[in-house]
């Protein structure tokens, strides 16, 4: 009997335990690995102490407070670049993704494609530049840069044209991905 109670109260336990979701290269809503939404400017060296830090320091504002940071993970790789507020206390306000492990919630990242940001959001809106396509997402602060280059050939030069989703080939592959927080 007194095996019997310790086995249930084992299964029990066990199947309390959930496994918890690595979040070091996920995007959601509110945050970007370690990064989340109301991260200071001023924490960044806190938040990414066991990474490298490079400060931009060509371009100083105000304050003599970096413009830039580049994080670089332990051996290298570069992961992100971090644009702070210009608020008097400084949060960060945009993100773009340099490593192609970061991904979004629906698995979107810089090894996507066109199709695959089509699958999983609704488009918001396209702009075009003079090299590039924009892409806006609706209900997200993520958006995607296309090269003009992965573009038919007839979209390709023409820096008037307004290019729209259907024009965008499917294979297309995603150039710079953002994230701009307000």
């Amino acid at each position: 009997m007194r095996y019997i109670i310790i086995f249930s109260y084992l299964i029990l336990v066990l199947s309390g335990c959930k496994e918890e979701k690595d979040t070091t290269f996920l995007i959601t809503k509110d945050a970007i690995g370690k990064l989340d939404r109301i991260s200071l400017a001023r924490d960044i060296e806190v938040i990414y102490a066991n990474d490298s830090i490079v400060k931009d320091s060509s371009i100083v504002n105000t304050s003599n407070n970096s413009k830039k940071f580049k994080i670089f993970e332990t051996g290298g790789k570069h992961l992100l670049t971090l644009t702070p507020s210009s608020d008097s206390i400084p949060t960060i306000e945009n993100i773009r993704i340099e490593d192609k492990r970061f991904t979004t919630e629906k698995g979107v990242g810089l090894g996507s494609t066109f199709k695959d940001i089509k699958d999983n959001y609704s488009i918001r809106k396209i702009i075009t530049s003079m090299n590039n396509v924009v892409i806006l997402l609706k209900d997200s602060d993520a958006y995607f840069t296309i090269s003009k280059e992965e573009l038919p050939s007839s979209l390709r030069y023409a820096s008037s044209v307004n290019i729209e989703a259907v024009q965008i080939p499917d294979d297309a592959k995603i150039k710079y991905m953002m994230i701009a927080w307000d």
